[in-house]
């Protein structure tokens, strides 16, 4: 998604030049920053062409199970689990090219492996607008996906009559419509002046205002952002303890036949997935919303100066930490299936029954010589 300059052994970026203009009180001139960032652009390259081929393959995964379950009730989360990998996909292509533009746009020097970025933090240009949008509804789409998939599989498992009753593959469709304009309206309402995106340090990606100049509208744009990604987490946890208490229950009692077990097992599969895809958001997701959140509302109750640079590096953590959730999430699809979780399980079994026999065995050894002794005795 995006690839961050590395830190020295201090922490702070080499060297980070400001120049400003001379201002006065009719002309208010603009405020560049020039940021010199240690970093090879080759490694943003490497992250997203890692990211590209991840969700490729998890992609052509869920495309061969939607065509083999296009009938069964396992079809809607398979629908909703490609959806959310080819938005990560998306969003790879999309910021990282914008990121490489950034990259290839700066005035650089090879020989010490710098690049310097420009950029105006108070009036940021039209790329910097879209980056940040970009950032805000690739964000926000999985995290609804992962939502709605859950709440998917609790119905499902819960209430399975109501659940082939209401949902079907258009009403699915039609939902997966619906969460990618409501992330599309959030990540647009900078343009209907709530809220603004703007350079972030040290200048290679844009985000939410909440660094500096922070007003009441991008507090306002920062809550409701971070409002609704932690409540789609929420809400996702919520829906998979249900469920897999549910499942957990059910298999405790033994109420199913062969029939519906075979229909618990995908829902199992589907489960573990679901909790996989919602503890990779929750890890990846969280310190960003938390720290915009934060440096926000510092940023606009008292103008941060002395924390600034502390705030700027825990938002570069942050962004950093979120990128690989669009990296991770094809290898829950890759790894928990339901073929590879059924080989993990054999060869566990097969090692604690390998270990088992040898303790077998060693206590037949070791009581032989008493069994002998006592068949001399008679």
């Amino acid at each position: 998604m995006l690839a961050m300059p590395r830190f020295n052994s201090s922490g702070i970026i080499t060297s980070v030049n400001q120049t400003i203009m001379v201002q006065n009180p009719e002309v208010k001139d603009v405020v560049a920053r020039n940021v010199t960032a240690q970093r090879n652009p080759a490694a943003a390259g490497l992250n997203m062409t890692l990211g590209i081929l991840f969700n490729v393959v998890a992609l052509i995964i869920l495309v061969k199970a939607y065509n083999r379950f296009r009938k069964r009730s396992k079809a809607t989360f398979l629908l909703f689990a490609s959806s959310l990998v080819a938005t990560d996909l998306a969003g790879h292509v999309i910021l990282g090219a914008l990121v490489m533009r950034r990259y290839s746009a700066s005035a650089g020097s090879k020989s010490n492996n710098t690049y310097s970025f420009l950029g105006d933090p108070a009036n940021p240009d039209a790329s910097c607008q879209f980056l940040g949008g970009s950032m805000v509804f690739f964000g926000l789409c999985p995290l609804f996906l992962g939502c709605a998939m859950a709440a998917e599989r609790c119905l499902g498992i819960t209430r399975p009559l109501l659940h082939a009753r209401l949902v079907t593959t258009a009403r699915t469709k039609i939902a997966l419509t619906m969460t990618w304009f409501l992330a599309l309206c959030v990540a647009l309402l900078p343009s209907f002046q709530l809220g603004d995106y703007t350079y972030q340090y040290p200048g290679t990606w844009c985000f939410l205002r909440v660094m500096e100049d922070t007003k009441a509208s991008d507090l306002a744009f920062v809550i409701l952002f971070s409002g609704l990604a932690l409540s789609s987490l929420a809400l996702a946890f919520v829906c998979n303890t249900i469920s897999g208490i549910t499942l957990v229950i059910a298999r405790l009692k033994k109420r199913s036949c062969s029939q519906r077990f075979s229909a618990r097992s995908h829902d199992t599969e589907m489960v573990v997935q679901l909790v996989g895809i919602m503890v990779t958001s929750c890890i990846c997701w969280s310190p960003l919303l938390v720290f915009g959140l934060i440096s926000a509302t510092r940023s606009y109750t008292d103008p941060l100066h002395s924390d600034k640079t502390t705030y700027s590096e825990l938002m570069v953590t942050g962004v950093r930490m979120a990128t690989w959730n669009q990296i991770l999430d094809p290898w829950v699809y890759i790894l928990l299936r339901r073929a590879i979780l059924r080989k993990i399980y054999r060869i566990t079994k097969k090692q604690t029954s390998f270990k088992g026999s040898i303790f077998r065995s060693v206590r037949l050894d070791a009581n032989s010589p008493l069994k002998t002794e006592k068949s001399d005795l008679k």
